[in-house]
């Protein structure tokens, strides 16, 4: 009689352990986030403002933004002194200037299918299963070293400003 008991006390946790080992992890996890909104993506917009002549609103653009729409960087670069124009993260003088003899149309296509052809040819290579980054791996050679390019700057006399100070 005590050997029946202790067998049903047997199968019954089996039978438990095998009832939660079939439930999903999301659902056993006292901590699992639901399908609620996140709270830190939520971004209050700015007060609206009404505009001085509503005769002369400028014209909407596709996929431009909104005077209410919330920009930190270019809120923290206004209220460090700066200007808002320089913000946006695009300095008009260097696509100027980057752009002086033409820009090619196809320059990303033709990069990309030059970047497949050699990471091809760079994959032919026997290789080991753990080595997981084999974009890294393939351009080792072409890398720049920042130290030593670094140096090569300051020997010119060229002041490296995002650079840590010589010690």
């Amino acid at each position: 009689m005590l050997y029946a008991k202790s067998a049903k006390m047997v199968m019954c946790l089996v039978m438990l352990i095998a009832a939660t080992a079939c439930a999903s992890k999301s659902t056993i996890a006292p901590t699992a986030v639901g399908t609620g909104p996140d709270e830190f993506s939520i971004m209050p917009a700015k007060p609206l403002e009404s505009p001085a002549d509503f005769a002369a609103l400028p014209v909407p653009t596709l996929g431009g933004t909104n005077l209410t729409d919330v920009a930190p960087k270019a809120d923290a670069i206004v209220a460090l002194g700066g200007r808002a124009s320089t913000a946006t993260g695009v300095d008009g003088g260097i696509v100027t200037y980057a752009s002086r003899y033409g820009v090619d149309q196809s320059i990303r296509s033709e990069l990309a299918t030059s970047d497949a052809r050699f990471l091809k040819l760079k994959a032919a290579a026997p290789s080991f299963p753990w080595v997981k980054n084999k974009y890294e791996r393939a351009y080792r050679r072409l890398a720049l070293d920042p130290w030593a390019e670094l140096e090569r700057l300051r020997a010119l006399g060229v002041l490296v400003p995002s650079a840590p100070p010589e010690g």
